[in-house]
């Protein structure tokens, strides 16, 4: 089965925004869209609703949907919360992609 991977950083600052949110319900959705300056994007939200399309990864008490145009993109991947000079941002480690922008935010494959 495809996998998409969580790092701790990454789990304990998703609960953290799913706290503030006040809706234990509530998923992390990771997303590929077209667009950005490499060809492809993350977009990364909270939903409390499961699609029929979506794959569900769950990491402890968080769960993780990616839906199933978006997962090809993705498999393999793993995201990260990282702190730098620059700031604190999600950051998708990915096999799959090629190329990536400079901000990270954006690949091609």
């Amino acid at each position: 089965m495809s996998q998409v991977g969580l790092t701790e950083n990454a789990a304990k600052q998703v609960e953290k925004l799913i706290a503030s949110e006040g809706n234990p319900n509530l998923k992390l959705r990771i997303m590929i869209t077209s667009g950005g300056c490499s060809g492809f994007s993350y977009n990364f939200s909270l939903d409390d609703q499961v699609k029929d399309d979506d794959q569900v990864f769950t990491f402890g008490e968080i769960d993780v949907l990616v839906d199933e145009a978006s997962m090809p993109f993705v498999e393999g991947s793993e995201l990260d919360y990282v702190t730098d000079l620059m700031g604190s941002s999600f950051q998708m480690k990915n096999p799959n992609a090629t190329s990536e922008c400079g901000c990270g935010s954006s690949f091609s494959v």
